[in-house]
């Protein structure tokens, strides 16, 4: 994985607030990969819904994520991507959970040829899901 472009794109996706904390705090099962997504805007965005409450679930059930994403949020990006790095390079299990819990998104966007995030989101998605 790419770690200064990978977390980069924690920092960007807001895991600890941000993004997630502006969707759903329910969590909705995501689509099943051997699902056909629903490409209507409404099913674009109940996909990111679901993914992201699902993230934030993930991260309320991990403390040493969550603190270190919601950190960065609000520390400078160098530091942030460094803290990130830090936190997921001795946690790779983690960040292989998460990363598996935000593939939906991509899946969906390939699909269905569009983006279900804004420019920056999308940028910082594919940094992080890249690996």
């Amino acid at each position: 994985m790419s770690k200064a472009h990978g977390f980069t794109m924690i920092r960007r996706f807001g895991l600890g607030a941000g993004l997630l904390g502006a969707t759903a705090a329910a969590l909705v099962v995501a689509p099943s990969a051997s699902a056909a997504p629903d490409c209507s805007p409404a099913g674009v965005s109940g996909t990111v819904n679901s993914v992201t409450g699902s993230a934030q679930q993930y991260l309320a059930a991990h403390p040493g994520a969550n603190a270190v994403v919601s950190q960065a949020i609000n520390s400078p990006r160098p530091q942030a991507a460094a803290d990130v790095r830090s936190y997921f390079t001795a946690h790779p299990q983690e960040y292989y959970e998460l990363r598996g819990i935000l593939a939906p998104i991509g899946e969906t966007q390939r699909h269905c040829q569009t983006t279900g995030l804004p420019p920056e989101l999308a940028s910082a998605y594919a940094e992080f899901m890249a690996g």
